[in-house]
């Protein structure tokens, strides 16, 4: 019988009241006194226990090893593997792995579908070191668990049917509460990063990525009720029983055609040729920066050779150039070799340029700021952008006092990030740009923010030097993707190290550079002032789908204490 269905005995067997959904311990047994008088210390009973939880995790072997393999697939599904209809039967798996469970087993499967998961997506942070990958994916992996407690626990409501609309809601609703805590969240491994070209995707336009996520999560649900009711008509098959499982089939396709009755704007009245530069590291890794001023030298040069071309009528000339985050590896405004550098690729291309560069706090000592530099030809560095939302542990240290003596690697981050106020807005010469930096482009409302604020064009300034040739910045371009077909806007990813890319609203990659090279990318982007149906509404979706989840659960909670109450009552 499948893992998932109802009809195994271990399903049906009630279990210890404990285990059960909303369930209460049954009055405890008097402990054995030493003494006749004083009770003996708890420790006493821990060897029940523990042969408890060895009988507990030998009973649930074979659906962890199923739920673990589910959770790999779901890895296999995001780039830069990306075959995307892994993400739908993982989906489906992990809600029959959690049929008819309780809601213990159930977040026990979910945390064994999702450290798998998370440890293949985020195998890229294994440069930092894999206890680093390990640690993130056991934090990530418990949201899974959460997940699996509330599918196992939906999947005993009446009407049936409804259960796939209950599981994709709670999908919703782990990632709404993976995508802001702790720490702001980490939004990495949503289901729409992995269906960012799939028919899924347009979705985007109309509620953003947690409408991506919940098309996918519903088709997925379909797909379980479709096979769960299968499953039980094997032996006893007949044309009537079998309408639920092929209507739930017709939905699941319905669903996912949906998608291609979306319409995606690209047309837009202006347009402007940019250039976007990538002028490479000295090497990958952790120690990407090498010598001081190389990093800086390298966007320089490239741009140099630019205004070399421009000059020669070898490429047209462009209206604005844009270097990626940490192009300048020293803050212009102490340094002024960097400055010089700076100004003098400037005046050379002749052009407004984004420059990146890491500039200290004017006011806060000790602390840095991630900018995004409108650099002119004739007037020199006018307004900025200063990343909103930094890494925990990467750009900043959280606890720092108290950690870096237990983690000494968390003294590699020798200043803390200090986080703007404000969104990346700029006037960049004939252009309104909306610069997001690196990290940012996965979080829903900067970048919302951001085009509701003015933003005709969508820059992302990042440096992934770090994790090149890892996935990581393949992860990271398919938000790109999503982001211009969310917003109906042109998204330039500008990289030191690659990969640089031009994405039309469409979501099409018109170009993109290779990895550690230095390149130069040429393209006419179009300037859109027009918003989706998801610029307008916001995060009000997502809010929606994750509180219908929620209150599924409630729902599950109080009908399976009613069902005790009147039990005990007969």
């Amino acid at each position: 019988m499948p893992p998932g269905s109802d009809t195994t005995a271990e399903a049906a067997s009630p279990g210890p009241a404990a285990d059960r959904p909303g369930g209460t311990p049954g009055p405890a047994a008097e402990p054995p006194s030493g003494d006749g008088e004083t009770p003996v210390s708890a420790a006493a009973d821990r060897p029940g226990r523990f042969r408890r939880l060895g009988l507990l995790a030998r009973r649930e072997a074979g659906r962890s090893l199923l739920a673990a393999v589910s959770g790999l697939a779901l890895g296999f599904a995001f780039p830069p593997f990306g075959v995307w209809p892994l993400s739908l039967l993982a989906v489906a798996a992990l809600a029959l792995l959690t049929h008819g469970r309780t809601a213990r087993q159930g977040a026990w499967t979910g945390f064994a579908f999702g450290l798998p998961f998370f440890a293949l997506l985020l195998k890229w942070l294994s440069v930092i070191g894999w206890d680093a990958t390990i640690g993130l994916s056991v934090i990530e992996a418990a949201f899974m668990a959460l997940l699996g407690a509330g599918l196992a626990l939906v999947s005993r409501l009446p009407v049936p049917a409804l259960w796939p609309l209950w599981t994709a809601c709670l999908w919703v609703a782990e990632e709404w509460a993976r995508d802001r805590t702790p720490f702001g969240g980490f939004p990495w491994g949503r289901l729409a990063f992995a269906n960012t070209g799939s028919p899924f995707t347009p979705l985007a336009a109309l509620g953003g990525a947690p409408l991506v996520t919940f098309g996918v999560a519903l088709a997925g649900g379909l797909l379980a009720s479709a096979l769960l009711t299968g499953w039980r008509l094997r032996g006893a098959f007949s044309p009537r029983a079998v309408l639920p499982a092929v209507g739930a089939l017709v939905v699941a396709g319905a669903v996912t055609a949906a998608g291609s009755t979306v319409p995606i704007p690209t047309g837009a009245a202006k347009s402007v040729d940019i250039a976007v530069v990538q002028g490479n590291v000295q090497q990958p890794g952790m120690d990407f920066l090498g010598r001081p001023m190389k990093i800086l030298n390298n966007h320089v040069e490239a741009t140099l050779a630019l205004a070399k071309d421009v000059k020669a009528g070898r490429i047209k000339k462009p209206d604005l150039v844009i270097w990626p985050e940490n192009a300048s590896d020293l803050d212009p405004f102490q340094y002024k070799e960097a400055y010089a550098r700076i100004d003098e690729a400037v005046k050379a291309i002749d052009v407004p340029v984004l420059v990146g560069a890491l500039v200290d706090h004017p006011t806060k000592e000790g602390y840095v700021e991630n900018q995004g530099i409108v650099w002119d030809p004739k007037e020199g560095p006018g307004a900025s952008y200063t990343k909103q939302h930094p890494v925990p542990f990467g750009e900043y240290v959280p606890f720092r006092q108290q950690l870096s003596k237990v983690i000494t690697r968390l003294q590699r981050v020798p200043r803390d990030f200090y986080p703007g106020d404000h969104t990346g807005v700029l006037q960049v010469g004939p252009a309104r740009l909306g610069d997001v930096i690196c990290f940012e482009v996965a979080y829903d409302e900067i970048v919302r923010d951001t085009v509701n604020a003015g933003a005709r064009a969508i820059v992302v300034q990042t440096n992934n030097a770090t994790y090149g040739r890892s996935g990581q910045p393949d992860q990271q371009l398919v938000m790109s993707r999503l982001r211009a077909i969310e917003h109906g806007r042109p998204v330039i990813t500008a990289a030191t190290s690659g990969i640089s890319a031009v994405v039309s609203p469409d979501g099409t990659i018109e170009q993109r550079t290779k990895e550690f090279t230095q390149d130069v990318l040429t393209a006419r982007i179009p300037l859109r002032d027009g918003k989706t149906l998801a610029d307008r509404v916001g995060a009000t979706p997502e809010w929606v789908l994750a509180m219908v989840g929620l209150l599924s659960c409630a729902a599950a909670i109080m009908i399976g204490r009613r069902g005790r109450t009147d039990e005990k009552g007969q």
